[in-house]
């Protein structure tokens, strides 16, 4: 059988979970690993746009030669 929880306890469970080191240290885990992730999709979207580009016969020397920004890679 289930124990009963009140609102009491389920708020002081939280508190004390709040203020626990390895929920700080799993939470900043998930966004290190969630922004390296983000990165990924975002590399993946500028290779499939530098794909389009190039079918469209647009290329890196014809966009230096506008006098573009440099390139940030």
């Amino acid at each position: 059988m289930r124990e009963f929880i009140t609102d009491e306890m389920v708020e002081e469970e939280i508190a004390r979970l709040q203020k626990s080191p390895y929920v700080k240290l799993a939470r900043k885990e998930e966004r290190i690993r969630y922004a390296r992730r983000q990165y990924l999709y975002t590399l993946r979207m500028y290779e499939k746009k530098g794909r389009q580009l190039e079918a469209n016969g647009i290329t890196m020397e014809a966009l230096e030669s506008l006098g573009g920004e440099e390139d940030d890679s």
